[in-house]
């Protein structure tokens, strides 16, 4: 890979934190399947150079600034957290109405884990024409909630459905407050609903957990910018640790348990992560090292949120690599599970037709004889896969098609 030229200063969503590289000094570390499975993945297949929107149609208008901020209020019920037999992960969502009356932008949002044994949290919106749907299909479980592992999703929805679905916010441990963008927002029509899907990692515990979310709103004549993300992902192949040896230990072995764990459709998954990233798949490149390279839409990037599980130990995301103009978006050389946020960018950065984003993501195997909930599970090969003791490499990028007013009031 040729110099990179440039690193952008960066504002951290939870406070101000200029520099070429942002501080990570955390505290110690501590049936829907196929579809919801690859959602992620097929929304960066086949979606891959297209900017995938997040904000509904909602437009914003030239009027003052001087709008009041409302702040919702989301409580799920109690739930008790529980996986198949060989499983140490459970993915559920519940259904939950914020009871939005005017067309507005979410611009700041925080969610409050209940336990320790969440893993991570995706709000997801479900637009005004799938309510009705989306209470139907919620009536029928009982009104508890569903299985939802990989993204969130309603029970029964149709493929295009979910390739639409926009996120409202995505949380991960040591994350806290979420403060969008200035001059950014991301749209939610009156009458909407909203997916809290939670991965719960039974490793730490299955203790019954209630978790909330708040919400900042301002109406929707506020003059912000809608927000649109892409998601780009790249597929770990990690080998165990030198000296480390166990009958999981060999790739074709690992991926046959996460099949049982999670069914055949994690398997594909896998697969067609590695043949996006031009791998052949039953002969990726392994490593400690995971890396891809997508097309992305024409826009301004604003911001960007790193993904990786508990092996995960550095991130980047370079734009154009490997030529003159190659930038570094965003580096993350201490990167630590339990210290995980969104970096909105202090300057925006252009992205024109036809530019391409490289996500880079380090791994230290070692860890999984290290920490203390990795030395719960057998030692083995590790691919990407939903469960806590597996792997991801996951940079979401959102962005704009103008660049944002950064004297904007909110």
């Amino acid at each position: 890979m040729t110099d990179l030229i440039e690193q952008a200063d960066l504002d951290g969503a939870g406070g101000a934190s200029k520099g070429t590289v942002p501080p990570e000094q955390p505290p110690s570390r501590n049936p829907m399947r196929r579809r919801s499975v690859l959602v992620a993945v097929v929304c960066a297949v086949l979606l891959a150079g297209v900017v995938t929107a997040v904000a509904m149609n909602i437009g914003a208008s030239t009027k003052s600034t001087a709008q009041p901020i409302s702040t919702l209020s989301l409580v799920s019920k109690s739930y008790t957290p529980q996986g198949s037999v060989g499983e140490t992960d459970d993915y559920h969502c519940t259904l939950l109405n914020p009871h939005v009356t005017r067309d507005s932008f979410v611009i700041s949002s925080q969610f409050k884990p209940g336990s320790p044994e969440v893993h991570h949290a995706v709000l997801s919106l479900v637009p005004p024409s799938l309510a009705a749907t989306a209470t139907r299909d919620n009536a029928a479980t009982g009104g508890t909630g569903w299985t939802c592992f990989g993204a969130p999703s309603l029970p029964g929805a149709s493929f295009a459905q979910l390739l639409t679905t926009p996120f409202l916010s995505v949380w991960a441990p040591g994350h806290g407050a979420d403060t969008l963008p200035k001059g950014t927002g991301i749209g939610l029509p009156a009458g909407s609903l909203v997916i809290m899907q939670v991965h719960y990692n039974l490793l730490v515990g299955d203790k019954p957990v209630s978790n909330s979310l708040l919400v900042d709103t301002v109406p929707s004549s506020t003059p912000l910018l809608p927000l649109h993300s892409a998601y780009r992902v790249a597929p770990p192949d990690i080998p165990c640790p030198a000296g480390v040896t166990g009958p999981l230990c060999s790739r074709a072995a690992s991926l046959a348990d996460q099949a049982k764990r999670f069914g055949a459709d994690q398997v594909e998954t896998v697969n067609l992560i590695e043949q996006a990233c031009g791998h052949i798949p039953a002969n990726p490149p392994v490593g400690d090292t995971a890396s891809c390279t997508w097309p992305m839409g024409a826009g301004y990037i604003v911001r960007i949120q790193p993904h990786m599980h508990l092996l995960g130990s550095g991130f980047s995301m370079i734009l154009n690599p490997g030529t003159p103009n190659a930038k570094t978006v965003l580096s993350v050389p201490n990167y630590n599970f339990d210290y995980q946020k969104a970096y909105n960018l202090s300057a925006p950065i252009r992205v024109n037709a036809g530019d391409r984003v490289q996500i880079n993501c380090t791994f230290n195997p070692k860890l999984s004889q290290q920490l203390p909930v990795l030395r719960k599970a057998p030692p083995h090969f590790v691919t990407w896969g939903d469960g806590s003791s597996d792997e991801m490499c996951v940079g979401v990028a959102w962005t704009t098609t103008e660049i944002p007013n950064p004297h904007a009031a909110l």
